[in-house]
């Protein structure tokens, strides 16, 4: 119990340093955006709200400028289910991605990260 408790306070204290320490949004034209909108409207991100792997993942979704809906699978949710029951697993981060066949269950807050920056980081302009 105390332990929970512990965790608990210390995630809190990692999502408030979080939100203090935001990195700037990319910014990209509205034609874009609209694109990269497009795209993120078929991901969501499974996560519990103080784990810190999550709030690295949320850091480069903000960084990115990247509006992928956030799904709390903390507890006893219709969401950890979900997880659970099509993912394998009641592990997160966990980012869903639709648009094939099926959906792809991706865990692995570096892995997430990677996905993400090699699909949305903007291209400098070629010299």
């Amino acid at each position: 119990m105390i332990v929970k408790a512990l965790r608990e306070g210390l995630g809190r204290v990692i999502v408030f340093g979080s939100f203090l320490t935001r990195p700037k949004r990319v910014t990209r034209s509205s034609e874009e955006q609209q694109a990269v909108n497009e795209r993120a409207a078929k991901m969501s991100l499974y996560q519990f709200y103080a784990c810190p792997f999550c709030v690295l993942v949320r850091r480069e979704m903000h960084r990115l400028n990247l509006p992928i809906v956030t799904r709390d699978a903390q507890n006893n949710t219709p969401y950890r289910q979900e997880l659970l029951s099509e993912g394998g697993n009641i592990q997160v981060p966990c980012l869903r991605i639709d648009g094939g066949d099926k959906p792809v269950w991706m865990y692995e807050s570096k892995e997430i990260i990677r996905f993400l920056k090699e699909s949305f980081e903007p291209q400098s302009p070629s010299h």
